[in-house]
């Protein structure tokens, strides 16, 4: 390989380095990997400046969930660093009022010292239905938790209720894109992966099977696939199922 890409990875809500275990291995052949930290900061603006005064000068950038907000914001403050962009499981909407009022019961309750209980009942909306029971997947999501901390948990939900509506940026975005998401997303519909897949000029747009909200544990054979041949490609256009 001529070229080393560095590549950014950002995780979600409540979600650390872990939820990337499965792919960095594949992906590290491409270049050095990077796993940004996304919870000292309470607003979108200020964790994406320190991202990118953590990264190299450019970079592929892949945003999982809430990380695909905060790669929006990286987005708007410097696109001509990003050489390419992944946008997982996430959208480009804003937070509705009900899904705000939602985040803030939860806060309250993580406040509490119920943050294992939150995650815990919203563990079945996170992945596909065949694997509610998935006792692994169960325990990355805890760990997770501890990784991210109430205070992070809280930072994180509080830059999440305040973020842009990123659609109107989907036009401006010109380096190769990946869409990811999965069949079975009840977290954030993949109708809203549809959306930014159109929104963008050659993007593509891949759905996994058998797939809920967390590709990466959930599918990540199909997973490390779709991301390679992102990293691999230099045009990239049309849906795909995987």
């Amino acid at each position: 390989m001529d070229q080393t890409t560095p590549i950014v990875l950002v995780p979600g809500l409540a979600s650390s380095a872990r939820i990337y275990a499965p792919v960095i291995p594949a992906l590290w052949r491409f270049g050095p990997v990077t796993v940004a930290n996304h919870i000292r900061d309470d607003s979108m603006a200020a964790i994406a400046r320190r991202i990118l005064a953590e990264a190299p000068p450019r970079f592929a950038l892949a945003g999982h969930s809430m990380g695909g907000y905060i790669a929006f914001e990286i987005m708007r403050q410097a696109s001509e660093r990003v050489t390419k962009l992944a946008l997982i499981n996430t959208q480009a909407r804003p937070d509705t009022p009900e899904a705000t009022a939602r985040r803030r019961a939860q806060m309250a309750r993580a406040r509490r010292g119920e943050l294992r209980a939150v995650r815990e009942e919203s563990f079945p909306e996170l992945v596909h239905p065949s694997r509610r029971d998935d006792a692994g997947i169960l325990a990355l999501v805890h760990a997770q938790d501890e990784d991210v901390g109430i205070e992070g948990y809280l930072r994180q939900q509080t830059a999440i209720i305040a973020r842009a509506d990123s659609r109107p940026l989907l036009a401006t975005i010109t380096c190769p894109t990946l869409v990811l998401t999965g069949d079975a997303d009840n977290t954030i519909p993949n109708a809203f992966s549809k959306e930014m897949a159109e929104g963008i000029a050659g993007a593509r747009l891949v759905i996994l099977n058998r797939c809920g909200h967390l590709p990466q544990a959930e599918q990540p054979e199909a997973t490390v696939r779709a991301l390679t041949e992102w990293l691999e490609s230099q045009v990239v256009r049309g849906p795909q199922r995987a």
